[in-house]
């Protein structure tokens, strides 16, 4: 039974001292990111991500999502996404170069995704984006990784 229960003890606790970082960001009527840079500080193994529509109208008429990509990788994930269609949150299924997607949100509401830091290459350029149709040209914004300066920066939340 003490076997048992190490044995146990060390298969949870990785995920038990995993630092979960979360960043907010709000989007408008007026297709704009409220955030042009989201920091991530090196501690985190997870960051979750709320994007929040400020906005009034409905999904139908001004969705907004969040999509982290690599930056070269913006415009051909945006293009491949309008095919897709608002069933698939203007994002082409399987697309292997999302790190990270929420859904397609109307005027109101709230969508969060959670993503590993260890999908992310140090070195690399990552944005997110917008993947309505039309959008990615003007919402967009740079997420930065390792950062230590205090300004948005994600925080570890004690779970």
């Amino acid at each position: 039974m003490k076997w048992l229960c190490t044995t146990a003890f060390f298969l949870i606790s990785p995920f038990a001292m995993a630092d979960v970082c979360q960043l907010n960001i709000n989007a408008t009527d007026m297709m704009r990111f409220e955030q042009q840079t989201l920091q991530v500080q090196s501690q985190c193994t997870d960051v979750e991500v709320t994007l929040h529509n400020t906005g009034k109208l409905p999904v139908s008429a001004m969705g907004h999502d969040w999509v982290l990509t690599k930056t070269a990788d913006v415009a051909a994930v945006a293009n491949a996404g309008m095919s897709a269609g608002l069933a698939n949150n203007y994002q082409k299924p399987g697309d292997a170069r999302i790190v990270a997607a929420t859904k397609i949100i109307g005027g109101g509401e709230s969508s969060t995704v959670r993503f590993s830091t260890s999908q992310l290459v140090s070195g690399s350029s990552y944005s997110y984006f917008c993947s309505a149709p039309g959008h990615f040209s003007i919402m967009k914004g740079r997420l930065v990784l390792n950062a230590s300066s205090p300004p948005a920066v994600a925080k570890n939340v004690s779970r």
